[in-house]
């Protein structure tokens, strides 16, 4: 289907509304309009001043010549828009510039060597900002724009990094790939805005950038080593400002490393509590019992042999953490704890099956008749009193105390990481059933009593800004509170001064994560099919 509007007809349709439609405040003159199939091709004139010369910036006076150029134009009512514009060759009249000819510009519509109009270079630039290249041009697809992923991408351009640092600078890293490369964000806190991504984490990188823009005053970081050495080389009068967030994180780290060490303490309560009621189940005659053989009781069987025999050999805990591909914390743990004390931990992170809670009836059953009951009989009995599991769930259980190597029934004690979780969570927030719990564990043990003490008390200073007490709550812990606390206590006199000045100050680390949330968006996105430079100009511009 093909339609006309010719020049004459323009007066009926509308000419001023249809040209302001088009062409808004643009100096051109609109010929007509032609539909050819699913596309409109506007026919149009510059009919602007002349121009300046864009060499010596001289007023044209002589028209060369003229001829017509095409521009994509965005689509209007589902159809894609063809503009043909004629436009003007002028001569430059002065003999020292090295121009003789060039072509006028319509301001707002066309741009040198570019075949899109300015509005649809800002659709494009926006769709390449938000999307990138493959999504962005699946939406262009649908959206009838005329644009590929290597077009989209070559409008992204990296807006120029602030020759000085803002007053307030956040810094954090993120993963390239986890546990292996990372990045470094520059953030302005006050403004909210991303201002340069470094392509490493080291302290080397972070002091050059801080040498290269003065300005910061104050430097919002986390705990890393290597942003502080980075400060203290290369502008060692900002003042530095821990983030909160990362402080109690820290602290639930080491509440949570008391409760583990302290967890037979609470299993001795738990079971002299056990022992102490009246409706206990009678004694059974099981056979010796054995640890069954599961993959992560395997696993910490033979990494305690392999550490334990290359600590015999004389090799240090570096060259066995590089032997083995192993964290020096974990060697350090596996050489300085008792094998039985590993299974046990071991088999505590195992979660409570469905059937956990009916095993006492089924031992009791088991020894009742003398290991002679089937399990479907108990299946069906126990189901009367609420199992929803299999009933191969109960022959198992039944084939493991027949084999002795069921593990006993023992009283429930909540998880290291439940007790953290009470603990850091404020008080009026728990319900009555787990302040219950909680004090009960507070009982069974007096270190978590005092980790549960300090980690109260220090939260209280988080959350009120109170760094005035910061130092008199160090001297505490490190006096009589449990080694991991003592040590995260020793951690904070070692940042002593960043500490404080975030249990004083307003500013903290909050912007930045949540930019670090948003790079990681894009890097999953796009990144690994793409360079660290493409990657950069995206968080710069989506952060404008």
């Amino acid at each position: 289907m093909c339609g006309n509007v010719s020049s004459g007809d323009l007066s009926v349709v509308g000419v001023c509304s249809l040209e302001d439609v088009l062409f808004p405040e643009i100096d051109v003159r609109l010929e007509r309009v032609d539909f050819i199939a699913e596309s409109l091709v506007v026919v149009a004139v510059a009919c602007g001043p002349a121009p300046r010369c864009p060499g010596c910036r001289a007023r044209a006076r002589r028209v060369h010549s003229s001829y017509e150029r095409g521009l994509a134009e965005r689509p209007m009512a589902g159809r894609r828009v063809q503009v043909r514009l004629r436009v003007r060759r002028f001569f430059c009249d002065r003999s020292s510039c090295r121009r003789k000819t060039f072509v006028e510009q319509v301001s707002g519509l066309s741009e040198r060597y570019r075949r899109s109009s300015i509005g649809l270079k800002r659709w494009l630039h926006a769709v390449a900002v938000e999307l990138g290249g493959r999504p962005g041009e699946r939406l262009c697809r649908k959206l009838s724009l005329d644009a590929g992923r290597s077009r989209l991408l070559e409008l992204l351009e990296s807006p120029p990094v602030p020759e000085g640092s803002p007053r307030v600078l956040g810094v954090d890293e993120f993963a390239f790939r986890k546990g292996r490369t990372y990045g470094t964000l520059l953030v302005d806190v006050e403004a909210g805005q991303v201002i340069d991504v470094l392509p490493d984490r080291t302290s080397e990188t972070f002091a050059n950038w801080l040498r290269e823009h003065p300005g910061a005053e104050v430097i919002c970081r986390d705990r890393a080593s290597a942003y502080t050495r980075a400060v203290k080389e290369a502008a060692p009068h900002v003042l530095e400002v821990a983030d909160r967030w990362h402080l109690l994180q820290n602290l639930a780290a080491a509440v949570d490393k008391t409760c583990h060490q302290h967890r037979a303490c609470l299993r001795k309560r738990a079971d002299e509590d056990s022992g102490r009621m009246p409706a206990a189940p009678p004694l059974m005659n099981l056979p010796l019992h054995e640890p069954p053989r599961t993959q992560i009781i395997e696993r910490t069987r033979h990494r305690h042999a392999d550490i334990h025999r290359l600590v015999a050999a004389g090799w240090t805990i570096s060259a066995i953490a590089r032997r083995l591909n192993l964290d020096r914390k974990t060697v350090r743990r596996f050489r300085d704890t008792d094998l039985d004390q590993l299974l046990v931990s071991a088999r505590e992170r195992r979660p409570a099956g469905v059937l956990e809670p009916f095993k006492p009836y089924l031992n009791t059953r088991f020894t009742e008749a003398l290991g002679q009951v089937s399990g479907s009989r108990l299946s069906l009995e126990i189901r009367e009193r609420g199992y929803r599991g299999s009933r191969q769930v109960v022959r198992k259980h039944l084939a493991a105390l027949r084999a002795g190597n069921a593990e006993p029934v023992r009283a429930d004690i909540p998880s290291p990481r439940k007790i953290t979780g009470w603990i850091m969570r404020p008080r009026e927030t728990l319900t009555d059933l787990q302040e219950e719990r909680l004090l009960e564990v507070r009982l069974a043990c007096p270190d978590i009593t005092r980790a549960c003490d300090l980690a109260r008390a220090f939260t209280d200073l988080v959350r009120n800004r109170r760094g005035s007490f910061l130092l008199e709550w160090i001297r505490q812990a490190e006096r009589d509170a449990p080694k991991p606390m003592s040590g995260f206590a020793g951690f904070l006199r070692q940042d002593l001064d960043a500490v404080t000045a975030g249990l004083t100050l307003t500013w903290s680390s909050g912007v930045v994560e949540g930019h670090v949330n948003r790079v990681k968006t894009l890097k999953r996105a796009m990144y690994g099919r793409a360079s660290f430079t493409l990657l950069r100009t995206r968080i710069l511009t989506q952060g404008e």
